[in-house]
């Protein structure tokens, strides 16, 4: 009877699949033909006197010289959209449809538990929702690798690469299965359980996004050099756009006191001022993989209390 529940999930979810399978070989198709184009345009030599970091490069007609990653950013939006799509596409019409039709109960009464039922669809529709969301963020990383925080190409910090590429894609994609499958017991009709799993997910998507701007989860480093020395290059640091002064006992000012970049005018500043160094605040390139793995075990964490609750729901409501 396991056999049959399954068989029974997979003629259900089998156009999703039919769906996802065929966006994956578009994304395919145009990373590829993308990333080629990239790679031929570096070789062409044009870029050969850019210098790795932010800083801007000119060609030899004086244009600064950008690549094409536009397409690249747009898979980094489509990824970052899983959550919403999957659970509103997926997830609430996973068991919200057997719910709002009754057809559930046919299916129990031939003898397949409420167990059996529930665990087919899930696991079905999780094991798609991990190669639906891990083939595209693997495409992301190929392609944007040849570009990866160049002044031509992609930061690491830009949304369409923090959120839209690494681990955290699968886990914010099994988050929003998890969202529309309980959605869709608790509201027992489709329609609106996509709605609230619409309202859920993008809530949660943009929350995120708000704590990476803000560093609410993962905080900035301080960097500092004494008086008036230059300040440490920022490189492909993020920095948070706090710079400031401190004074000998350690009590941090905003820049705005002495607003002079360097020379005379900054050293009689901070003399003035008896300010000691100057400092600034910004999250160096490997605290990508810091941002990534919070993401991923805030979303992961959430797929499963959200996946635990549908359990408990069953078991009262079905």
């Amino acid at each position: 009877m396991i056999r049959g529940s399954f068989w029974l999930a997979w003629r259900q979810q089998r156009t999703a699949v039919a769906v996802g399978v065929t966006v994956l070989l578009a994304a395919a198709a145009l990373a590829a033909y993308s990333r080629s184009g990239m790679l031929d345009d570096l070789r062409s030599g044009l870029f050969d006197r850019c210098e790795p970091g932010p800083l801007y490069c000119t060609g030899p007609d004086g244009r600064i010289l950008f690549l094409d990653i536009d397409p690249l950013r747009y898979l980094g939006a489509l990824n970052i959209a899983l959550p919403v799509l999957i659970g509103v596409f997926w997830g609430a019409p996973l068991l919200g449809r057997d719910r709002e039709l009754g057809t559930h109960r046919t299916v129990l009464a031939q003898g397949v538990s409420r167990g059996q039922w529930f665990s087919s669809r899930l696991a079905l529709a999780a094991v798609g929702t991990v190669a639906l969301s891990a083939v595209p963020a693997w495409l992301f990383a190929w392609w944007w690798q040849p570009a990866e925080d160049r002044s031509y190409g992609l930061f690491w910090y830009e949304t369409s690469a923090l959120s839209g590429s690494g681990p955290r894609v699968v886990a914010g994609a099994l988050f929003g299965l998890a969202a529309g499958t309980l959605l869709g017991l608790l509201c027992r009709r489709v329609l609106p359980a996509m709605g609230w799993t619409l309202l859920v997910t993008g809530v949660v998507t943009l929350v995120l996004e708000w704590t990476h701007k803000a560093r609410v989860l993962v905080a900035p480093h301080t960097y500092t050099s004494a008086g008036i020395a230059p300040k440490p290059a920022m490189g492909d640091k993020w920095a948070t756009g706090h710079y400031g002064l401190i004074t000998a006992d350690g009590h941090r000012v905003d820049v705005l006191t002495c607003p002079f970049p360097s020379g005379d005018e900054l050293r009689q500043c901070m003399t003035q001022h008896r300010f000691v160094a100057r400092f600034y605040e910004a999250n160096p390139a490997g605290d990508y993989w810091v941002f990534q793995w919070t993401d991923t075990a805030l979303l992961g964490g959430l797929a499963l209390v959200l996946t635990l609750a549908a359990v408990l729901l069953l078991r009262r409501r079905v």
